[in-house]
């Protein structure tokens, strides 16, 4: 296995990147049954004998689907950052070479290593993103299809006073509160499905604050800019609220499969495809920007409407 998949079973030391005896000895593990621990970015054997493949192809590249999918942003440099969008949301921050002990719930990991520099990172994930539009699909039925979200909540200016708390399956980080349940407040006669749509949006983007307030006071610096990837980054609506209560850049790229991207970069690396993370960068392609519109004191309002309410779920 590589440092950043064996990061997260609790038994390697970050500071060695080796199984810790002491943590064997707790979990009660024998060192005898685990896989020895390589860098991300390696030759570590090739294909024989795979159907439909000719032997002799290098393995080359291992990382975490999380890892994989921050290296696959570019997000090299300590500071950068990027959200994965999938069932549920990932945000990854790169530390650099500082392993960041959090203090707000935050998990630390391994990023990825390559030959002998380390990168660290922390991670914070909600349970709930695009699990939210299919409840909306599949629970409620008021709508037919995941993308129509975003035009029915187009539809209308806001969410007419509507708030979502998509804590479906309780809430991650930084709340970490499995008891928590899902709440909708807000509610008058002129509620239409329109508001409901877009007060989902809004949810999903409200997970995300919550979890990059908590790395920043980790790090004691606020992020700048932000990229994003997977499904539910595609809705320019989501991005574009996202980019308002962040008050920062939000950057989607145009392959936002960046998890393979990532494993491909990592497997490149090590045969020469690419020479460095330089070379990587260049082939980072972006999509769009999307800056903050609204104004500083209606983003705190939301905030604060979103605030109140995630206490009661």
């Amino acid at each position: 296995t590589d440092v950043s998949n064996a990061s997260r079973t609790l038994l390697m030391n970050l500071k060695t990147l080796a199984w810790d005896p002491e943590l064997l000895k707790i979990f009660s593990v024998p060192a005898e049954v685990l896989p020895k621990i390589a860098s991300s970015s390696e030759i570590y054997a090739h294909t024989s004998g795979v159907p439909g493949l000719p032997d002799g192809i290098p393995i080359s590249g291992m990382a975490g689907d999380q890892q994989a999918a921050l290296f696959g942003q570019a997000c090299f440099d300590a500071g950068a950052a990027k959200c994965t969008f999938g069932t549920g949301s990932f945000i990854l921050m790169n530390t650099g070479s500082k392993i960041v002990a959090s203090r707000n719930k935050m998990l630390t990991t391994v990023a990825w290593k390559i030959g002998k520099k380390v990168s660290y990172a922390l991670e914070g994930s909600a349970f709930i993103a695009g699990a939210a539009v299919q409840w909306l699909r599949d629970g409620l039925r008021t709508i037919d299809s995941a993308a129509e979200i975003e035009s029915l909540a187009e539809s209308v200016p806001d969410s007419g006073g509507v708030t979502f708390v998509p804590a479906l399956v309780g809430l991650g980080a930084p709340h970490w509160r499995q008891e928590a349940r899902g709440l909708i407040g807000g509610l008058t006669r002129a509620t239409t499905r329109a508001h409901l749509a877009r007060a989902t949006l809004e949810g999903i983007a409200f997970l995300q604050y919550d979890i990059l307030q908590a790395m920043a006071k980790d790090l004691g610096k606020k992020l700048k800019v932000l990229k994003v990837d997977g499904g539910a980054s595609v809705n320019n609506l989501l991005m574009q609220f996202l980019a308002d209560i962040l008050r920062v850049d939000i950057v989607r790229p145009k392959m936002v499969e960046t998890t393979g991207l990532g494993a491909a970069f990592l497997a490149g690396l090590a045969v020469g495809i690419w020479k460095n993370e330089l070379d990587i960068t260049k082939s980072w392609i972006k999509d769009r920007d999307f800056m903050p519109t609204l104004a500083p004191a209606a983003a705190k309002k939301q905030v604060e409407r979103w605030q109140a309410a995630v206490k009661k779920a």
